[in-house]
């Protein structure tokens, strides 16, 4: 089975953060070269969605796996669909995040 992968509207933002700070610091090809390496990761997801850990202690259901050990991607697996709930670069603090997105229920 083959599920669809979506990236929340949060996630979006974070890689498009995590372009621009990479743009300013290296370059503008190299940050596309490391964002579009993140989003394929991300993308494979729809043939494996159950790799890395699930993480219940933050919350109900999210799994996080790791890209190149600097990024932690955050995500929900449901029958059908892989949701990309986060994409957190350099040991930001994914768990408050996760747990906080909770509290706005």
């Amino acid at each position: 089975m083959s599920y669809t992968v979506v990236f929340t509207p949060e996630a979006q933002e974070q890689l498009l953060e995590l372009y621009r700070y990479i743009a300013a610091a290296a370059s503008p090809v190299t940050a596309e070269r490391y964002i579009s390496a993140i989003i394929t990761y991300c993308e494979e997801l729809r043939t494996f969605p159950h790799r890395g850990n699930r993480r219940d202690d933050i919350r109900e259901g999210p799994r996080v796996t790791n890209y190149r050990k600097r990024v932690v991607i955050a995500f929900d697996v449901d029958a059908e669909q892989v949701s990309v709930i986060g994409i957190f670069y350099g040991g930001q603090d994914y768990e408050t995040v996760l747990q906080d997105d909770t509290d706005d229920s």
